[in-house]
C-alpha cells in the first residue's frame, strides 16, 4: 500500500517543517539550507536534492510562493498565509505529541 503524502493528510515532514519555518522571511535555496543548519546547530540538514524536491511540493499546494526578484538569477521563496497556518498546526501537533510521551514516561517511571 502506498504510502500518503504527509502534506495530503496535513502533516509536514521536518524537511517540510523546517523549510516552511525558514521562509517566514524570503529566502533562496543556499541561505535556506544555511539556515536549517544553523538553527538547529548543524543536528538537522538537508541536500540540495530533497530540499528541492520539497520546494516544488510546498508550491505546488500553495504552501510556498516564489518571490519576484531581479536583482540576480536565484529563485526566492516565501511562506503563505497558508503555509503560517499548517506551520502553527504543526507546531501543535508536535507539542501534543511530546506531552504525550511526557505522559506516558510519568506514569511508567521512564
Amino acid at each position: 500500500m502506498p504510502r500518503n503524502d504527509s502534506l495530503e493528510t496535513g502533516e509536514l515532514t521536518d524537511t517540510a517543517y523546517y523549510i516552511l519555518l525558514t521562509l517566514i522571511e524570503a529566502n533562496h535555496g543556499y541561505l535556506i539550507m544555511k539556515s536549517i543548519e544553523e538553527l538547529t546547530d548543524s543536528k538537522f540538514s538537508i541536500g540540495p536534492a530533497s530540499m528541492y524536491t520539497t520546494i516544488k511540493k510546498l508550491l505546488s499546494v500553495g504552501l510556498i510562493r516564489l518571490v519576484e526578484d531581479h536583482s540576480d538569477n536565484r529563485k526566492t521563496y516565501i511562506t503563505t498565509d497558508k503555509g503560517i497556518e499548517l506551520l502553527k498546526k504543526e507546531v501543535q501537533r508536535r507539542k501534543d505529541m511530546v506531552s504525550h510521551a511526557e505522559k506516558i514516561f510519568n506514569e511508567k517511571g521512564v
